[in-house]
This record gives C-alpha cells, structure tokens and sequence, in this order.
C-alpha cells in the first residue's frame, strides 16, 4: 500500500504543469538543481506488453529518464498514411514513462541512425532519382516538416511544461557527422516550436569541434556522444561553448553486431564502471545508449558501409546493454545501479527489480506445410529494364527479377545489386552473390532450350544508416548483362512479406516445386513465456510466429543462431509459425531454449 501511495504522489507531481531549463550552467526542475540519469530504450524493438517492465527496470537502476527515438519509416509506411496503433503507440510509451515516475527525452529525427533502416527516413523518398536527404530539397524537407507537424499533434499536451514527462527533444541527430546546412537546423527548430514541442532543445554530436560547429545551433544546448574518456571528451564540449550543463547524449554502453561477426558488440565494464563513476563525481548528465536494446523485429535492422564494404546489422539489438534483449539485467546493470545509487536526491531508495518474466523452452515444433516461392508469385509488372524496389512502390523483402535468355549461357553481371541474389535457370539454383564480398557475377551455363527462363530473388539486407552512402536503394539498381549485352523486357515480382502477404500463400503437404520454400506447423502451449528459437539446422530466412515478424536468421554469416520469441505474442494451446529458407530443401524440426544460444553448433 505505501508503495502504491507513493508511486501516485510521483504521478501526481509529474501531472501537474512544471518547468525545465538550464540556468547558470546546470539543467533546474522547478527551480531546483537536476541531473539527468537516462537510459535509451525503444518502442519498437520492444513488445509493447512489456514497456512497463523495461521501465521499471530502468527505475531499479537508478535512472530518472528514459530516451527515445521516434522512427519515421514505421509511423508513414506510405507517403501521406500515417499509423500510430499498437507497438506503434509512441503516445502510450511515454504515458506509461511518466505512470512509472519517469521522465522522457524524445528523438524525433526526422533522421535517428540507431542501426535502424535508412535512419528512420521513409523508403518511399528513394523512389525520386535526385533525391537530397538531411537538407532542405524540397522533396525531402517537405514530408519531413509534414512528419514532425503530425508527430506534434500526437504527443500534444506531454511535454513538462503541460504536465507531461518529455523534458527537452532534440533536433535531428549527429548532423555534425554528416552536413552543416544550419538554415536545414534552424527550420527543425523553428518546426519543432511550432508543432508543440514547447520544451528544451538540444542537439548531439561528436565531442569533435568540427562535427560541434557543424551540427549545433547558438540558442540549442549541444551534447556529445562517446564511449571512453569522459574527462577530455567534456573539455572539448567546455571549449566549444562555457557556462552549459554538461550531457552525454549517448554513453555506449555496448555496441551493435553485423552478420559475418564472430563476436558480439560489447565494451570493457571494468572501464566503463570507472568512467561513470567519473562522470557521477564531476556533476555529468548521463543517457545509456543502450539501457536496453531489444530486437530488429521484421526487416527493420539497418546497414552500414566502411572499409569500402557494406555490412548488414543482425536482428538482434541487444546491444551488450545493461539489460538483454529478451529483458534480463546484467552485470553491467548492477555495476551502474551501485555507482547510481550514490547520487539519488536525499532520502531515495531505489526500487527492487520487477519479478522476471517468465521463460519456456519448446521442443520438436514440426512444420509439415509448405508453399513454394516461385507457385505464390503476385501478378508482375513489367519493366524494360531492372529498376530497384522503391521505384515499383516496395520499402521492404524480397524481389523477383524475371526475364528470359537464348541456351548459351555465358557471363551473367549485376549492376549495381543491392544486397542478396539467388539466380535460377529455369526454376534451378545456379548460384548465389552477396554485396558483402562484392559479388556481382556468375556464369550461366548453356542449355539446349532456345529460350530459357531467368530468375534473380534479390533480398533486401537493410539500407544503411549512417555516412554518405545513405541513398542505398535496394533490388537491381542499375542494369543486368550477359557477356555484355543487356537483358531487356523483364516481369518484376514485388514481394515485401508483409501480413496480408503472407496470409495469401497456398500451403499443401508436400513439395511440388524447386526454390525457396514457406514452411508452415503448429504447436501448443500449456503456458505462455520468453524463449529463443533455435535456427541452427536451418540456413538463411525469416520466421514469423502467429503473424509477428521476429527477423532474420542466417547460419553462414552469424553470430546470431536464434530469435528471441516474446511470450507476449505466444498463446496458450495453438501457435502458428512460418519458416521462409532460401537454401533448405527439408525443413528440420524447430526448438526453443531459454537462454540464447552464442555458438553455430
């Protein structure tokens, strides 16, 4: 009962109009002295039936603050249709922030990088060929300022100053690592005001004097991003502007994890166990990217390009985060929560952690059902030449490329492809090629048939989310050659595996066709619980279990070899899954364990 009287009195004060602002160079609440103590979680990489979980979580540690990103590409899938419905409830997750006493930083973007598709920006932008991302071309600036108008009618009436738990929001993110249009910053800025978003502003970049000058406002409190070396991080934010609260906007706390990785993103606790503790001594603000990672569900996980190579981002976010992707505090967690714990107001005590939610292990789920790819095509378009995805409509999945070829084979090439292929000759796999490595041709081998029927599926891996090689459109992007002659005249097959997609297939008992396949079992459930998914017989795909997306798996690149599965989206008695295997010719039986599974073997 105290508990519960005390956790409404915090609502209660939380409820009622307050102010925030930096004052002689510290942030004030109220007219007192406040330190931000913030862990960054996301909406969308958690199941909404556990965001309150998460929070309390955040709460037990020791934090005041959570930190969020809003992602753009999920909330307008198509231009000028808006969404904000279930995980997508943006309006219901800081809500239950501030049920559970916590206060918000919001991310609005429009562009938010976090390892997520494209930035968070919409794929439909690529289907202009001159499109200018980050700037004020009007192709883009117009959306975008359309965006944040309807993201401000959203979240009316939730920031501090109208009772509401956001505190401060920021203007785009780390500009300064990519443009330094400041009239593009200051038209955000002046959106922003006028969208409702009444609060403090803030930017955050690079503790580079360049990247600072580049991607800050004079009347916009800037922050820093880094991972090590607190100490002469904040003196260079302390030389590029006095007499300003000092923040890190992003502590990484972990790291994220590419396919073909053998090792999991991470960092050293014991040095960053002394960097906190430096920061808490020497009055820093603090916001852990990440408190808790969650998951790249659907085909959301992003790419990056370095090294002069593209690499695609598991589906798996957890980061190395203080607490796992399936929800578990770590060493690092209590590491941060003793250092916390030293510098709560007086009189705080910090609350226990919730009860874990439950965990199951499932054993020999048999998927007995299968449709074949190529007998559950969608009518084509056609299309002289090759165009990519976005250009015929289509953000996300697979596309089919279809056209036909004289029987002497010869050298096939793939300009510019983006990212996987698979290349058949009438319904027979000839071959594979990945832009991780590179590839883009094969040898055809030559056929006795005049005319023979040629196949590409190319898979969409992620568009990448930071640097100069954004506008990374998927599919064939330029032409398709064999021994140098182009290939006219092709039918284009857009499958974008979204729900109502998948609920088309025609599923029979046995396999009638070559090519990827669609598996499909059932199985039941005395009890409802977290688990992971063991892929490791499988080869490369995705997985849906009672129509949620959980991503992708890929047992040759690793190191990921298991789903998380939410309890939350399981069902007591029967549950669907769906398998899409690009390589396998007979499904293997599928198990869960609890615990997540590190090895290929």
């Amino acid at each position: 009962m105290v508990k519960t009287i005390l956790t409404l009195i915090v609502f209660l004060q939380m409820s009622y109009a307050q102010k925030f602002l930096v004052s002689d160079g510290q942030f004030h609440l109220n007219g007192k002295p406040f330190r931000i103590f913030s862990g960054e979680m996301h909406y969308t990489r958690i199941p909404q039936a556990y965001w309150r979980d998460r929070m309390l979580k955040a709460k037990s540690m020791g934090l005041n603050t959570i930190c969020t990103y809003v992602f753009w590409n999920v909330h307008e899938p198509t231009r000028g249709e808006f969404t904000f419905e279930g995980n997508l409830d943006i309006r219901k997750f800081i809500q239950t922030a501030q049920e559970t006493g916590l206060y918000v930083l919001l991310r609005p973007g429009p562009y938010v990088c976090s390892e997520w598709d494209f930035g968070g920006l919409p794929a439909w932008l690529l289907k202009d060929p001159e499109m200018k991302i980050r700037c004020l071309y009007p192709q883009y600036w117009e959306p975008a300022k359309r965006y944040l108008e309807r993201l401000g009618r959203e979240l009316q009436g939730l920031s501090i100053e109208n009772g509401g738990p956001i505190i401060a929001v920021q203007v785009e993110n780390e500009y300064g690592s990519y443009g330094n249009d400041k009239e593009y910053l200051r038209q955000l800025r002046n959106t922003l005001r006028h969208s409702g978003f009444d609060c403090l502003l803030y930017t955050s970049d690079g503790p580079n004097r360049t990247m600072l000058e580049a991607g800050t406002l004079e009347d916009v409190l800037p922050t820093v991003n880094f991972s090590s070396d607190p100490e002469g991080q904040f003196k260079h934010l302390e030389q590029f502007r006095q007499n300003i609260p000092h923040m890190i906007g992003e502590f990484w706390s972990g790291w994220f994890t590419q396919w073909g990785h053998e090792k999991w993103g991470g960092q050293d606790l014991k040095k960053q166990r002394e960097d906190v503790r430096w920061m808490l001594e020497n009055g820093k603000s603090i916001n852990f990217y990440m408190f808790h990672g969650g998951t790249n569900f659907g085909f959301t996980a992003g790419a990056n390009w370095y090294n002069g190579r593209y690499w695609a981002d598991i589906t798996s976010y957890d980061y190395g985060a203080p607490v796992t992707e399936d929800g578990r505090p770590t060493e690092a967690f209590f590491a941060f929560r003793d250092l916390l714990k030293q510098h709560q107001p007086p009189g705080t005590a910090l609350p226990n952690l919730p009860a874990p939610v439950k965990r199951i292990a499932v054993s020999d789920i048999r998927l007995t059902k299968r449709a074949g790819l190529f007998e559950n095509l969608p009518g084509p378009v056609t299309s002289v030449q090759p165009r990519p995805m976005e250009a015929y409509g289509q953000n996300f999945g697979f596309i089919l490329y279809r056209t036909t070829i004289t029987g002497s084979g010869g050298k096939l090439k793939i300009t510019a492809l983006n990212d996987y292929a698979q290349i058949f000759v009438d319904g027979k796999l000839i071959g594979s090629m990945d832009r991780r490595f590179g590839q883009d041709t094969i040898t055809v081998p030559s056929g006795a048939a005049e005319k023979r029927v040629l196949d590409i599926l190319v898979e969409n891996l992620g568009r990448i989310n930071f640097s100069a090689y954004m506008i990374d459109r998927k599919g064939i992007t330029e032409r398709v050659t064999l021994d140098w002659i182009t290939l006219m005249d092709w039918e284009v097959y857009n499958l974008p595996m979204e729900p109502n997609d998948m609920k088309q297939l025609r599923f029979s008992g046995g396999r009638t066709t070559e090519g990827p396949m669609f598996f499909k079992g059932t199985f039941r459930l005395g009890e409802r619980g977290d688990t992971f998914l063991d892929m490791r017989k499988w080869r490369k795909g995705v997985v849906w279990v009672n129509g949620h997306n959980l991503g992708r798996y890929w047992k040759a690149a690793g190191p990921q070899y298991d789903l998380y599965l939410p309890g939350a989206w399981l069902k007591e008695g029967e549950n669907e899954i769906v398998v899409f295997d690009l390589e396998l010719a007979d499904p293997a039986p599928l198990k869960s364990d609890s615990e997540r599974r590190r090895g290929r073997d």
